[in-house]
């Protein structure tokens, strides 16, 4: 296990009194986030869901945020966007862009877990054009070409 990155948190007024971003459990790679607030969330509805927090990354790291499994399975509550990537010159709040694939609506309170946030490296690419690209097996099989073959 490598150390972990420091990243600044700054609590925003309708935040206080929030568990800051946490590990569930000692082999968790995801840190729990909270809601900031009350919202019902129709089927089929998308709402940006505050956290009552901004922060700062440290360059070179973004966070990823994704859905929470048991919301998905049990709900139907997932993030459109997922993963969704928090840059790490944003300093605005914290918002999960959440949605009901379910039939019922589903009720989202202050202080209810919502999403995950994984820290990860981020590395950098340049692109370089070329006339042509070099052979591999697949070729420019596209969708579903890596797929099963029957017999």
């Amino acid at each position: 296990m490598t150390n972990p990155i420091e990243i600044r948190l700054k609590r925003l007024p309708h935040g206080q009194g929030l568990p800051t971003p946490a590990y569930a459990t000692a082999g968790a790679a995801g840190m729990d986030v909270v809601s900031a607030e009350d919202i019902d969330l129709a089927p089929g509805g998308r709402h940006a869901v505050a956290t009552g927090f901004a922060m700062a990354i440290p360059d070179g790291y973004e966070i990823q945020v994704r859905p929470r499994s048991g919301l998905a399975l049990k709900h139907g509550i997932s993030l459109p966007n997922t993963p969704g990537t928090i840059d790490s010159d944003y300093r605005g709040e914290l918002k999960i862009i959440m949605i009901n694939l379910g039939s019922e609506t589903f009720p989202i309170r202050r202080g209810d877990r919502i999403a995950q946030l994984v820290a990860a490296p981020v590395q950098l690419a340049a692109f370089l054009e070329v006339a042509e690209l070099d052979d591999t097996l697949r070729g420019e099989g596209g969708f579903g070409s890596t797929g099963v073959k029957s017999a």
